[in-house]
């Protein structure tokens, strides 16, 4: 199948079936997507040119986001022609597209998250905004996590802060992971509370240890 030739809307109707129609546990997932607050682009690969589109995407998406608005927003990325085999592979293919879009950001990073990998509140950050970032494809090990196609989620971490302002984030994770175990058989062992463990080892989906390092922030300079 080629993306070019896949309407937009059957790539948005997938994501609402997947999330709302199949009771996905994440009710804030659910949310964004039942209230159309999500904007969606679908890309042809994970070449240069095409995360340039994806760069350009949530650029505008930081630039013209209301940051007083109650209104919460997700910007997701797919990929209908990826075949992802598992989730090694899409663990590099995830940090890939997150190295490209940061080699091409020319914005400070996000001044209330630390950009250091390893760092207990560190967070993906672009164009001045940080992001807690979703891996999902058709055959990840989390069940949660598989969507009908290869996409990449971006949520802004300041709509999590904001739901702490409010007092209800922690009634909010609870309900989420309770109806995550309710689906799985278990929680996700790689959900940690931000501040007490870089989030970046939750970004794939894989199970990893203390000793993970990122695929591509950590290769050797060539």
């Amino acid at each position: 199948m080629n993306s070019i030739n896949l309407p937009r809307n059957k790539v948005t109707r997938a994501i609402k079936e997947f999330i709302v129609d199949g009771d996905h546990p994440c009710l804030m997932a659910q949310s964004v997507v039942d209230e159309n607050t999500v904007d969606t682009i679908v890309l042809e690969s994970s070449s240069f040119k095409e995360i340039k589109k994806l760069y350009t995407f949530i650029e505008n998406g930081v630039l013209t986001k209301d940051s007083d608005s109650n209104v919460f927003t997700s910007l997701i990325a797919v990929f209908p022609d990826l075949e992802i085999k598992d989730v090694e592979e899409f663990e590099l293919f995830l940090w890939d597209v997150l190295y490209k879009l940061n080699a091409m950001d020319a914005y400070d990073w996000d001044p209330s998250v630390s950009e250091k990998l390893h760092d207990n509140n560190y967070s993906f950050s672009i164009a001045g905004s940080a992001f807690y970032i979703v891996g999902m494809f058709p055959k990840s090990p989390r069940k949660a996590r598989r969507m009908p196609y290869v996409s990449l989620v971006f949520n802004w971490h300041s709509q999590f802060e904001k739901l702490r302002k409010m007092g209800v984030f922690d009634h909010v994770k609870k309900r989420i992971r309770q109806r995550d175990k309710n689906l799985q058989g278990s929680i996700n062992p790689m959900l940690k509370d931000f501040g007490t463990q870089t989030e970046a080892m939750q970004y794939s989906g894989k199970i990893v240890d203390k000793n993970w390092k990122c695929p591509y922030f950590e290769k050797p300079v060539e």
